[in-house]
Protein backbone atom coordinates (compact mmCIF):
# COMPACT_ATOMS: atom_id res chain seq x y z
CA UNK A 1 0.00 0.00 0.00
CA UNK A 2 1.94 3.08 -0.84
CA UNK A 3 1.92 6.09 1.43
CA UNK A 4 2.25 8.42 -1.14
CA UNK A 5 2.71 7.88 -4.67
CA UNK A 6 5.68 6.54 -6.25
CA UNK A 7 6.96 5.50 -3.24
CA UNK A 8 6.02 2.18 -1.07
CA UNK A 9 6.59 1.69 2.55
CA UNK A 10 9.96 -0.65 1.44
CA UNK A 11 11.77 2.20 0.31
CA UNK A 12 10.99 4.73 3.07
CA UNK A 13 12.95 6.31 5.69
CA UNK A 14 10.74 7.13 9.17
CA UNK A 15 12.65 10.60 10.10
CA UNK A 16 11.75 11.60 13.51
CA UNK A 17 13.01 14.83 15.47
CA UNK A 18 12.51 14.13 18.98
CA UNK A 19 12.64 17.56 20.67
CA UNK A 20 11.84 18.50 24.69
CA UNK A 21 7.92 19.69 24.18
CA UNK A 22 7.13 18.72 20.39
CA UNK A 23 8.04 14.97 18.00
CA UNK A 24 8.08 15.78 14.12
CA UNK A 25 7.16 12.31 12.63
CA UNK A 26 7.65 11.71 9.19
CA UNK A 27 9.20 10.34 5.77
CA UNK A 28 12.11 10.92 3.73
CA UNK A 29 11.52 13.22 0.58
CA UNK A 30 8.14 15.10 2.10
CA UNK A 31 8.79 18.66 2.69
CA UNK A 32 6.77 18.82 6.23
CA UNK A 33 6.36 16.32 8.74
CA UNK A 34 3.13 14.01 8.84
CA UNK A 35 2.30 15.06 12.43
CA UNK A 36 3.90 17.63 15.12
CA UNK A 37 2.94 15.89 18.13
CA UNK A 38 4.05 16.67 22.20
CA UNK A 39 6.64 15.15 23.53
CA UNK A 40 4.58 13.52 26.19
CA UNK A 41 2.79 10.04 26.99
CA UNK A 42 0.06 8.79 29.68
CA UNK A 43 1.79 6.68 32.14
CA UNK A 44 -0.42 3.63 33.13
CA UNK A 45 1.70 3.75 36.43
CA UNK A 46 0.46 7.10 37.72
CA UNK A 47 -2.46 7.57 35.58
CA UNK A 48 -0.55 11.30 34.48
CA UNK A 49 0.84 12.74 31.04
CA UNK A 50 4.22 12.61 31.40
CA UNK A 51 6.67 14.17 29.25
CA UNK A 52 9.20 12.04 27.86
CA UNK A 53 12.14 14.49 29.05
CA UNK A 54 11.06 14.55 32.92
CA UNK A 55 12.38 11.17 33.38
CA UNK A 56 13.67 9.71 36.83
CA UNK A 57 16.13 7.23 35.34
CA UNK A 58 16.75 4.66 32.54
CA UNK A 59 14.58 2.31 33.46
CA UNK A 60 11.86 4.85 33.36
CA UNK A 61 12.94 6.99 30.06
CA UNK A 62 12.51 3.12 28.66
CA UNK A 63 9.32 2.37 29.30
CA UNK A 64 8.10 6.08 28.62
CA UNK A 65 10.21 5.53 25.06
CA UNK A 66 8.53 2.76 24.38
CA UNK A 67 4.68 3.80 25.09
CA UNK A 68 5.45 7.17 23.02
CA UNK A 69 7.60 5.16 19.38
CA UNK A 70 4.41 2.62 19.94
CA UNK A 71 1.71 6.06 19.77
CA UNK A 72 4.21 7.53 16.79
CA UNK A 73 4.10 4.09 14.85
CA UNK A 74 0.62 2.77 14.78
CA UNK A 75 -1.74 6.14 15.51
CA UNK A 76 0.47 8.36 13.32
CA UNK A 77 2.96 6.97 10.49
CA UNK A 78 0.38 4.01 10.50
CA UNK A 79 3.39 1.54 9.65
CA UNK A 80 4.99 -0.89 11.34
CA UNK A 81 8.29 -0.52 12.69
CA UNK A 82 10.13 -3.49 11.97
CA UNK A 83 12.37 -4.04 9.85
CA UNK A 84 12.44 -0.17 8.29
CA UNK A 85 14.93 2.06 9.28
CA UNK A 86 14.90 5.14 11.01
CA UNK A 87 16.58 8.88 10.79
CA UNK A 88 16.83 10.66 14.47
CA UNK A 89 17.57 14.13 14.18
CA UNK A 90 19.09 14.89 17.77
CA UNK A 91 20.93 17.85 19.47
CA UNK A 92 24.58 18.05 19.52
CA UNK A 93 23.69 18.34 23.58
CA UNK A 94 21.07 15.43 23.79
CA UNK A 95 22.24 13.62 27.10
CA UNK A 96 23.91 10.24 26.17
CA UNK A 97 21.38 8.14 28.52
CA UNK A 98 19.07 9.01 26.30
CA UNK A 99 20.45 8.57 22.82
CA UNK A 100 21.34 4.95 24.42
CA UNK A 101 18.40 4.00 25.62
CA UNK A 102 16.36 5.49 22.87
CA UNK A 103 18.57 3.29 20.63
CA UNK A 104 17.53 0.02 22.80
CA UNK A 105 14.09 1.03 22.11
CA UNK A 106 14.44 1.25 18.71
CA UNK A 107 16.78 -1.98 18.16
CA UNK A 108 15.78 -4.71 20.69
CA UNK A 109 11.88 -3.58 21.69
CA UNK A 110 10.70 -2.35 18.25
CA UNK A 111 13.63 -4.41 15.94
CA UNK A 112 13.96 -1.51 13.45
CA UNK A 113 16.86 -2.37 10.51
CA UNK A 114 18.57 0.68 10.80
CA UNK A 115 19.41 4.17 12.72
CA UNK A 116 21.02 7.41 11.16
CA UNK A 117 20.99 9.39 14.14
CA UNK A 118 22.05 13.43 12.45
CA UNK A 119 23.08 16.47 14.55
CA UNK A 120 19.58 19.09 14.22
CA UNK A 121 22.24 22.16 13.60
CA UNK A 122 24.36 20.03 11.06
CA UNK A 123 21.25 18.90 8.76
CA UNK A 124 19.29 22.56 9.25
CA UNK A 125 21.67 24.04 7.13
CA UNK A 126 20.48 21.24 4.10
CA UNK A 127 17.65 22.92 2.89
CA UNK A 128 19.95 25.86 2.22
CA UNK A 129 22.30 24.28 0.42
CA UNK A 130 24.94 25.34 2.26
CA UNK A 131 27.88 24.66 4.60
CA UNK A 132 28.60 27.23 6.69
CA UNK A 133 26.33 29.47 8.51
CA UNK A 134 25.89 30.02 12.42
CA UNK A 135 22.65 28.07 13.71
CA UNK A 136 20.87 29.63 16.50
CA UNK A 137 18.33 27.44 18.01
CA UNK A 138 15.53 28.85 20.12
CA UNK A 139 13.44 26.15 21.59
CA UNK A 140 11.85 24.55 24.80
CA UNK A 141 14.23 24.52 27.13
CA UNK A 142 16.88 26.13 25.89
CA UNK A 143 19.11 28.50 23.01
CA UNK A 144 21.85 26.89 21.16
CA UNK A 145 24.16 28.58 19.11
CA UNK A 146 26.74 26.37 16.97
CA UNK A 147 28.31 27.64 13.96
CA UNK A 148 28.86 24.88 11.47
CA UNK A 149 31.75 25.77 8.87
CA UNK A 150 32.03 23.58 5.49
CA UNK A 151 29.79 21.49 7.18
CA UNK A 152 31.15 20.60 10.45
CA UNK A 153 30.11 21.65 13.78
CA UNK A 154 32.32 23.59 15.71
CA UNK A 155 31.53 22.55 19.17
CA UNK A 156 34.41 24.35 20.93
CA UNK A 157 32.32 27.49 20.22
CA UNK A 158 28.92 26.45 21.32
CA UNK A 159 27.08 28.50 23.66
CA UNK A 160 23.88 27.43 25.80
CA UNK A 161 21.40 29.57 28.00
CA UNK A 162 17.88 28.69 29.18
CA UNK A 163 16.20 31.55 27.16
CA UNK A 164 13.21 29.57 25.39
CA UNK A 165 9.78 28.86 25.82
CA UNK A 166 10.05 27.48 29.55
CA UNK A 167 11.38 30.24 30.60
CA UNK A 168 9.00 32.26 28.51
CA UNK A 169 5.68 30.49 30.27
CA UNK A 170 7.08 31.13 33.85
CA UNK A 171 7.42 34.84 33.12
CA UNK A 172 3.80 34.76 31.83
CA UNK A 173 2.59 33.24 35.21
CA UNK A 174 4.50 35.58 37.16
CA UNK A 175 3.18 38.87 35.49
CA UNK A 176 -0.06 37.33 35.18
CA UNK A 177 0.14 36.77 38.69
CA UNK A 178 0.54 40.14 39.73
CA UNK A 179 -1.46 41.39 37.51
CA UNK A 180 -4.50 39.25 38.85
CA UNK A 181 -3.97 39.62 42.15
CA UNK A 182 -1.67 36.48 42.88
CA UNK A 183 -4.33 34.84 41.26
CA UNK A 184 -4.27 31.78 38.53
CA UNK A 185 -3.16 28.12 38.66
CA UNK A 186 -2.65 27.62 34.83
CA UNK A 187 -1.01 24.64 33.27
CA UNK A 188 1.90 24.19 30.29
CA UNK A 189 -0.60 23.89 27.76
CA UNK A 190 -2.60 27.43 28.67
CA UNK A 191 0.69 29.42 29.34
CA UNK A 192 1.65 28.30 25.93
CA UNK A 193 -1.48 29.08 23.96
CA UNK A 194 -1.96 32.62 25.21
CA UNK A 195 2.42 33.11 24.65
CA UNK A 196 1.08 31.84 20.71
CA UNK A 197 -2.34 33.74 20.48
CA UNK A 198 -1.57 36.90 21.89
CA UNK A 199 2.03 37.48 22.82
CA UNK A 200 4.77 39.11 20.21
CA UNK A 201 8.15 40.93 20.48
CA UNK A 202 8.37 44.76 20.45
CA UNK A 203 10.91 46.94 19.10
CA UNK A 204 13.88 47.96 21.35
CA UNK A 205 12.34 51.72 21.36
CA UNK A 206 9.30 50.76 22.73
CA UNK A 207 11.18 48.07 25.07
CA UNK A 208 13.32 50.54 26.73
CA UNK A 209 9.97 52.77 26.78
CA UNK A 210 8.37 50.61 29.11
CA UNK A 211 11.55 50.67 31.78
CA UNK A 212 10.64 54.09 32.51
CA UNK A 213 9.47 54.96 35.39
CA UNK A 214 6.36 56.43 33.73
CA UNK A 215 6.08 55.17 30.29
CA UNK A 216 5.52 57.71 27.51
CA UNK A 217 3.96 54.76 24.65
CA UNK A 218 0.60 54.11 24.28
CA UNK A 219 -0.17 50.35 25.26
CA UNK A 220 -1.10 47.73 22.64
CA UNK A 221 -5.13 46.79 23.27
CA UNK A 222 -5.50 44.05 25.94
CA UNK A 223 -7.15 41.26 25.21
CA UNK A 224 -9.84 39.25 26.76
CA UNK A 225 -8.52 35.43 26.80
CA UNK A 226 -11.20 32.72 27.43
CA UNK A 227 -10.10 30.54 30.38
CA UNK A 228 -12.19 27.60 31.64
CA UNK A 229 -15.06 27.98 29.46
CA UNK A 230 -16.77 29.76 31.94
CA UNK A 231 -14.47 32.88 32.94
CA UNK A 232 -11.78 34.82 31.11
CA UNK A 233 -8.32 36.60 31.86
CA UNK A 234 -7.24 39.77 31.06
CA UNK A 235 -4.10 39.87 28.89
CA UNK A 236 -2.93 43.31 29.58
CA UNK A 237 -0.98 45.18 26.51
CA UNK A 238 2.12 45.21 28.41
CA UNK A 239 2.02 41.91 29.26
CA UNK A 240 1.19 40.82 25.62
CA UNK A 241 4.57 43.22 24.49
CA UNK A 242 7.17 42.58 27.27
CA UNK A 243 6.72 38.90 28.39
CA UNK A 244 9.67 38.04 25.58
CA UNK A 245 12.19 40.71 26.91
CA UNK A 246 13.45 38.42 29.41
CA UNK A 247 15.83 37.17 26.31
CA UNK A 248 17.82 40.57 25.89
CA UNK A 249 17.94 41.25 29.47
CA UNK A 250 22.02 40.60 30.60
CA UNK A 251 22.18 38.17 33.38
CA UNK A 252 24.82 38.41 36.30
CA UNK A 253 27.52 37.40 33.67
CA UNK A 254 26.14 39.95 31.20
CA UNK A 255 24.85 36.91 29.02
CA UNK A 256 21.73 36.89 27.07
CA UNK A 257 20.79 35.83 23.18
CA UNK A 258 22.46 38.47 21.66
CA UNK A 259 25.77 38.03 23.54
CA UNK A 260 25.68 34.12 22.82
CA UNK A 261 25.95 34.53 19.36
CA UNK A 262 28.35 37.17 19.48
CA UNK A 263 30.38 35.17 21.73
CA UNK A 264 30.48 31.91 19.86
CA UNK A 265 31.36 33.88 16.48
CA UNK A 266 34.23 35.51 18.54
CA UNK A 267 35.37 31.83 19.47
CA UNK A 268 36.13 31.54 15.25
CA UNK A 269 39.13 31.93 13.41
CA UNK A 270 39.25 35.89 12.41
CA UNK A 271 38.89 34.81 8.79
CA UNK A 272 35.14 32.96 9.74
CA UNK A 273 33.78 35.57 11.73
CA UNK A 274 32.04 37.69 8.75
CA UNK A 275 30.96 34.84 7.17
CA UNK A 276 29.18 33.53 10.06
CA UNK A 277 27.63 37.08 10.90
CA UNK A 278 26.54 37.13 7.40
CA UNK A 279 24.96 33.90 7.56
CA UNK A 280 22.52 33.39 10.22
CA UNK A 281 19.79 30.48 10.33
CA UNK A 282 17.29 31.14 13.42
CA UNK A 283 15.69 27.92 14.21
CA UNK A 284 13.05 26.74 16.55
CA UNK A 285 9.73 27.03 17.91
CA UNK A 286 10.19 30.09 19.93
CA UNK A 287 11.85 31.55 16.76
CA UNK A 288 8.38 31.69 15.18
CA UNK A 289 7.25 34.69 17.30
CA UNK A 290 6.05 38.04 15.81
CA UNK A 291 9.04 40.15 15.28
CA UNK A 292 11.43 37.86 16.91
CA UNK A 293 14.26 38.18 14.01
CA UNK A 294 14.08 41.97 13.70
CA UNK A 295 14.60 42.52 17.39
CA UNK A 296 17.28 39.88 17.62
CA UNK A 297 19.15 42.15 14.81
CA UNK A 298 18.55 45.04 16.61
CA UNK A 299 19.79 43.66 19.70
CA UNK A 300 23.11 42.02 17.81
CA UNK A 301 24.14 46.05 16.53
CA UNK A 302 23.45 47.02 19.99
CA UNK A 303 25.68 44.95 21.39
CA UNK A 304 28.40 45.88 18.30
CA UNK A 305 28.91 49.29 19.88
CA UNK A 306 29.91 47.30 23.53
CA UNK A 307 33.92 47.16 23.71
CA UNK A 308 34.28 43.37 24.42
CA UNK A 309 33.16 43.03 20.70
CA UNK A 310 35.22 45.64 18.92
CA UNK A 311 37.43 43.08 18.08
CA UNK A 312 34.75 41.09 16.09
CA UNK A 313 35.69 42.95 12.76
CA UNK A 314 31.83 42.84 12.01
CA UNK A 315 29.61 45.13 10.46
CA UNK A 316 26.62 43.25 9.13
CA UNK A 317 24.15 40.83 10.09
CA UNK A 318 22.30 38.57 7.83
CA UNK A 319 19.71 36.17 7.98
CA UNK A 320 18.96 33.43 5.98
CA UNK A 321 14.76 32.73 5.40
CA UNK A 322 14.56 28.71 5.68
CA UNK A 323 12.35 26.70 3.08
CA UNK A 324 10.07 25.67 5.99
CA UNK A 325 8.56 26.83 9.41
CA UNK A 326 11.67 27.34 12.14
CA UNK A 327 9.65 25.01 14.21
CA UNK A 328 10.94 21.93 11.86
CA UNK A 329 13.87 23.29 9.61
CA UNK A 330 15.78 20.22 11.70
CA UNK A 331 13.33 17.90 10.97
CA UNK A 332 13.25 18.90 6.83
CA UNK A 333 16.65 18.87 6.74
CA UNK A 334 16.91 15.07 8.27
CA UNK A 335 14.54 14.22 5.28
CA UNK A 336 17.13 15.38 2.90
CA UNK A 337 19.84 13.49 3.97
CA UNK A 338 17.56 10.61 4.10
CA UNK A 339 17.55 10.48 0.71
CA UNK A 340 21.13 10.66 0.04
CA UNK A 341 23.82 7.95 -0.37
CA UNK A 342 25.24 8.70 3.15
CA UNK A 343 22.21 6.50 4.49
CA UNK A 344 23.45 3.47 3.14
CA UNK A 345 26.93 3.45 4.58
CA UNK A 346 27.13 5.75 8.28
CA UNK A 347 23.74 4.11 8.80
CA UNK A 348 24.45 1.82 12.81
CA UNK A 349 22.54 -1.40 11.50
CA UNK A 350 20.71 -3.81 14.16
CA UNK A 351 23.41 -6.38 13.84
CA UNK A 352 25.97 -3.76 14.64
CA UNK A 353 24.43 -2.37 17.59
CA UNK A 354 23.49 -5.88 18.83
CA UNK A 355 27.17 -6.79 18.46
CA UNK A 356 28.69 -4.06 19.92
CA UNK A 357 25.65 -3.03 22.55
CA UNK A 358 26.96 0.43 21.95
CA UNK A 359 25.77 3.33 19.96
CA UNK A 360 28.97 5.34 18.65
CA UNK A 361 29.40 8.77 20.02
CA UNK A 362 30.08 10.86 16.26
CA UNK A 363 32.70 13.48 18.32
CA UNK A 364 35.01 10.34 19.85
CA UNK A 365 37.40 9.74 17.12
CA UNK A 366 37.59 5.94 18.34
CA UNK A 367 34.06 5.89 16.72
CA UNK A 368 35.31 7.45 13.39
CA UNK A 369 34.41 4.84 10.93
CA UNK A 370 31.22 5.42 11.89
CA UNK A 371 31.42 9.45 11.88
CA UNK A 372 28.10 11.31 10.75
CA UNK A 373 30.05 13.94 9.56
Amino acid sequence: MPIYEGITTEKLHVVIDIGSAYTKLGFSGEHAPRCIIRTEVFCKKTHKVRKIYDYEDKYDLYDLLVDFIHILYFKYALISPKDKPVVIVESLLSPTQFRDVLAKVFFKHYEVSSIYLLPSHLVSLAGLGIETALVVDVGYKEATVIPICFGLPFVHSWQALPLASQSIHSNIKTLLASENMGMVDINENVLEDIKVRCCFVTTKTRAQSWNETKPTITPCPDVEYPYNGKSSLKISGKLRETVYELLYVEDNDHQCLSTMILDAILNVNLDLRKILAENILVIGGTAMAPGFKSRLKEELYKQLKCTAYEKLKVNDFKFHSSPSLDNYTAWLGGAIYSHTELIQFKSISREDYLRENRIPDWINLKDNQISLL
